[in-house]
């Protein structure tokens, strides 16, 4: 029977690339122990017989240990030899060690991938819960655990046996032959038990290999709900993506529209610019009602192409970027301007007004409300400051 998840359901679907993702940063990932000690065994029997051939070297240095020249100084010989036994173990322990070292990395690697995983250093309370504890040591898997080293005891007892039973009817003649053949055959005997053992490991290693897998891929399933919870988050939901292609059509629309408005730009009375990333093509002549109106507005290309047709119309620019960015964001293209910039602009309309009839003034000085003073991307300046 599938093993059900959190909320009830079958975890009968493959995992997804994002979970086991997600468990490789926690440091679940596809291993097996006696696939560790086969081949580290392994190494270590090849490193042995490597070793063999050139040990006789490593036995001559070490000899030298034990003589004693006439008049040499015990304390210096002392410290000497000190010296030389830490360094002999040293690189005993790198010839040796390192190449262990490599096929253990290189085993992980093969079986479940390479991975670092921060997230399995971290403290979980669990792994010092007793009941937690309690329910790990009598679960399933630890009775498997338990079945397979139980089961590696007895293959390892009972091929240890075997190969030594065969090879009886030699070991029983060692007494009876000299040295030379009573080491000749030792030399025959060992090997051959060493290799029957690792045949053992190697097949116990690949039992544990395929279970591991298949625990492992169980553990890793997903029930249905969890899929569609996944692609939730991935993708969006619903809601969310329906309000997105909301939100994107109607700033295509928005963009649509101040396209459109470019052709009104000639008509305006003056453009308000940022200087170059927002501006706003306003209308009003003296003695209408109502407030100014705005034609066409846009920023970035579109406040580019506003400029030049104003340019080719000969309508005067105003360069304010607060007064440029205050309208923009609150004001609708075909609209009239916010009450609350009524002031401010009347001011510019002045001015405009008045240099247009050749006087010579400098520019007219205005306040905007702090609630009406935007950045460029229509975030309130003081709320920026404040953060």
């Amino acid at each position: 029977m599938a093993e059900e998840s959190e909320d009830g359901q079958e975890k009968t679907e493959d995992p997804t690339q994002r979970k086991l993702d997600k468990a490789a940063e926690d440091g679940k990932v596809l291993s097996s122990k006696e696939m560790f000690v086969f081949t580290s065994l392994a190494m270590g029997v090849l490193m042995v017989m490597a070793m063999s051939n050139f040990g006789g070297s490593y036995l001559i240095s070490w000899s030298t240990l034990f003589q004693i020249e006439p008049g040499t100084q015990l304390d210096h010989h002392i410290l000497k030899n000190l010296y030389f036994i830490l360094f002999f173990f040293i690189e005993l322990t790198l010839v040796f060690g390192v190449p262990v070292l490599l096929v253990t990395v290189v085993t992980q690697g093969a079986v479940g991938g390479f991975i670092f995983a921060m997230g399995s250093m971290a403290f979980k309370g669990s792994k010092i819960s007793p009941i937690a504890g309690f329910k790990r040591m009598f679960s399933v898997k630890s009775l498997v655990e338990l079945g397979k080293s139980i089961l590696k005891v007895v293959s390892l007892f009972g091929v240890g046996y075997i190969a030594i039973v065969s090879y009886m009817p030699k070991l029983m003649r060692l007494p009876d032959g000299s040295l030379a053949s009573g080491l000749g055959t030792l030399r025959d005997t060992i090997p051959a038990l060493i290799g029957f053992l690792l045949i053992a490991l190697l097949i116990i290693a690949a039992i544990d290999y395929f279970w591991q897998r298949h625990t492992f891929n169980e553990e890793m399933k997903m029930s249905k709900q969890e899929l569609k919870d996944e692609y939730k988050q991935m993708e969006g939901s619903p809601e969310v993506k329906a309000k997105i292609r909301r939100k994107q059509m109607e700033a295509s629309q928005r963009s649509s529209e101040q396209r459109a408005a470019i052709e009104d730009v000639p008509k305006a009375t003056a453009i308000i610019t940022n200087p170059t990333h927002f501006a706003i093509a306003l209308q009003y002549e003296v003695g209408q009602p109502g407030a100014p109106t705005i034609l066409a507005m846009g920023k970035g290309k579109i406040a580019e192409q506003i400029i030049e047709k104003g340019g080719d119309a000969n309508v005067t620019v105003f360069r304010s970027p607060l007064l440029a960015r205050a309208l923009y964001y609150t004001g609708d293209i075909g609209g009239e301007i916010s009450e609350r910039l009524y002031s401010a602009v009347a001011v510019v309309l002045a001015y405009i007004y008045r240099i247009e009839k050749g006087e010579d003034l400098l520019s007219p000085e205005f306040e905007l409300p702090d609630d009406l003073q935007f950045d460029e991307y229509g975030n309130l300046m003081k709320d920026a400051e404040n953060g």
